[in-house]
């Protein structure tokens, strides 16, 4: 092995690194070329304290298994990310900025208002489209930023069912596959893929969390799991790749940024496979919104009417509010792009070019770029073709936090990052990328922050909290009724964990039930009320709501064979919530980090297991 590689290693001199030709006998050939690729490229300091062969020789080549995997698992390898860290390096010295030569201007998109005629048309062709997408569900974290140790995906998205985040998303896209075929004439359904980007920290957790719940009713076949590999840290300006302080054998690593996925859909053949079996759609999202899927319909509707390559869902945004916008940006040269500009750049890019007054309201009351919640949604063939060209590699950037103004030194190791709604900026000025922007209170209440840092939250600024997050479920439904026609009670405010909240009544459904607003109102009739303190769960496919009135606490959960009609007065103490201190040990970490429980002290509850038609009246 070792005449291989000194064969292979002809250019490699004693000077350039001895410590490395003193190891070639303990090297593989591919070890050889890896290591003189590190040495071309500026890196021979990894070397720097390496024994001569016969000292730590399996600690040297687990060295190099990791310089493979670094190779391996990124676009042009490791001597391009070297390269591309130079370039971004160079320019944030500099302080180049990004958007130089580039002026903002509000793109084309759809505005929807809830429940409207064209709302309820493109939630109508978002369900029917819905068999011909995939789902793809961006999962690298856990939850320790929340003060929870265990995956987000496992953390309940509310307490009352307590249904975890990833049993939502896959109740979801059952729900989808078995409405969008039905709609299509009651053909057999065709199963919706779903892959889900996991990470070294969340991988084997999240694939347990699937195998010991049955994968919450979907077929293992239709779920992939990607694991996202790290990228490694810089040392320096000159992109000195860092040594582990803890061990010279290895190189510092950190997360590269969900913009990865693209490039391990790609390379995992996985965008291939969809798209021989006719999938047109890749829908992207986060792990912990709620109400993400109260949004899907009606924006598949607007990419499949539109003919959007990509789709970028929205809210409303107010100006300097920490979310980025959507703006198209025009270049002197002619250039064009439409992407998302994170907020701390795009009030300077404003001042710069057509507002001296930078990021400000406009009528509206808001911004008029709207406020991107990183759900895209991109047309499968002009994606695949795209990321032919590339590789799935991203556009880049780096982020070092300097010593001091001379910007010669990091305070600590660095690296390149990349962001998933970055991927139109390769796109040409002829794509179709648009945007889809709907009310905050149906689509947008991540859960980001623990309760010490929403409790430092402005006053009348979103918490992203677990305890924030569980009321915008009950709020969107409580309204979502509203709109339907039920009597509603107004909300009560309450402070939870530092936490000034409104609480609704606790309405929880599941997706089988209503997927749409015209789902809920085919299933709600009469005069039927709900007060404040009132808790309702649907959990059957077929319940039918008519003239009820409740206050209390009702549960209704039947088989899909059974037609349930409810109607009467309900009233009981029902479920109260009680609070409970977020330094409290005794609770379990996810009541802690909401700041309450629930007190289930009385409930009325219909359980039908036989098909028919039944009628639930006190």
């Amino acid at each position: 092995m070792a005449a291989d590689a000194a064969d292979q290693l002809a250019k490699l001199t004693v000077s350039d690194c001895p410590n490395l030709e003193k190891n070639l006998s303990v090297l593989s050939p591919h070890h050889v070329n890896l290591g003189k690729m590190l040495v071309d490229m500026g890196q021979s300091h990894l070397f720097a304290e390496w024994p001569e062969a016969g000292v730590d020789d399996d600690q040297k080549l687990a060295f190099f298994d990791q310089v493979a995997r670094l190779d391996a698992s990124y676009p042009g390898g490791l001597a391009q990310y070297i390269k591309n860290a130079k370039e971004l390096l160079a320019d944030s010295k500099a302080g180049k900025n990004p958007f130089d030569g580039f002026t903002p201007s509000v793109p084309t998109g759809e505005n929807l208002t809830f429940a409207d005629e064209s709302f309820i048309n493109f939630e109508e062709a978002g369900v029917k489209e819905a068999k011909n997408a995939a789902f793809v569900l961006v999962a690298g974290g856990l939850g320790e930023r929340l003060g929870y140790n265990g995956i987000k995906v496992a953390l309940p998205s509310e307490t009352t069912t307590g249904t975890c985040f990833l049993q939502l998303y896959i109740e979801y896209i059952l729900a989808l596959q078995e409405a969008s075929c039905r709609l299509a004439g009651g053909e057999s359904p065709k199963e919706i893929p779903f892959a889900i980007m996991t990470s070294d920290d969340t991988h084997a957790r999240t694939l347990a969390l699937l195998e010991s719940n049955g994968y919450f009713g979907m077929k293992p076949t239709q779920v992939t799991l990607l694991k996202q590999e790290k990228v490694a840290c810089l040392a320096d300006n000159d992109a000195r790749l860092a040594v582990d302080p803890q061990n010279k054998y290895k190189i510092q690593t950190k997360p590269h940024g969900h913009g990865d996925v693209h490039s391990l859909l790609y390379s995992s053949g996985l965008l291939s496979k969809w798209h021989g079996a006719g999938v047109k759609w890749v829908l992207f999202f986060q792990d912990t919104n709620g109400l993400l899927f109260k949004a899907i319909p009606a924006s598949l509707g607007v990419s499949a009417i539109k003919h959007y390559q990509v789709n970028s869902l929205a809210v409303p945004r107010k100006a300097k509010e920490a979310i980025g916008g959507i703006a198209k940006l025009t270049h002197a040269d002619g250039r064009t792009m439409v992407i998302n500009v994170e907020y701390n750049q795009l009030d300077p890019l404003l001042r710069a070019t057509i507002n001296p007054e930078g990021d400000v309201n406009c009528e509206t009351g808001f911004s008029p770029f709207p406020g991107n919640i990183n759900q895209l949604i991109l047309e499968l063939e002009s994606y695949l073709e795209e990321l032919k060209k590339t590789g799935g590699g991203i556009k880049e950037f780096v982020n070092p936090k300097y010593k001091d103004a001379t910007k010669t030194s990091f305070k600590s190791s660095t690296r390149l990052e990349c962001m998933m709604q970055d991927y139109p900026k390769t796109l040409p000025p002829t794509a179709r990328v648009g945007f889809t922007v709907m009310d905050i209170w149906l689509a947008y209440a991540p859960v980001k922050n623990n309760p010490e840092d929403a409790a430092k939250v402005p006053k009348g600024n979103p918490y992203h909290s677990a305890t924030s997050g569980e009321m915008a479920i009950y709020r969107a439904h409580s309204l979502i009724l509203k709109k339907a026609g039920v009597q509603i009670a107004d909300p009560i405010t309450q402070v939870f964990n530092g936490q000034e909240v409104e609480v609704w009544p606790r309405i929880v459904w599941k997706p089988k039930w209503a997927l749409t607003y015209s789902d809920v109102k085919r299933k709600i009739g009469g005069t039927c009320s709900v007060s404040q303190k009132s808790t309702l769960v649907v959990k059957g496919r077929n319940v039918y709501i008519d003239g009820l009135t409740l206050d209390g606490a009702l549960i209704v959960d039947s088989i899909d064979e059974a037609e349930v009609k409810v109607e009467g007065s309900v009233k009981n103490s029902g479920w109260t919530l009680e609070n409970v201190d977020y330094k409290n040990e005794a609770e379990p970490e996810e009541i802690r980090i909401r700041g309450f429980k629930i007190n289930k002290v009385e409930q009325l509850e219909g359980n039908f297991v036989e098909p028919g038609k039944h009628c639930l009246k006190p």
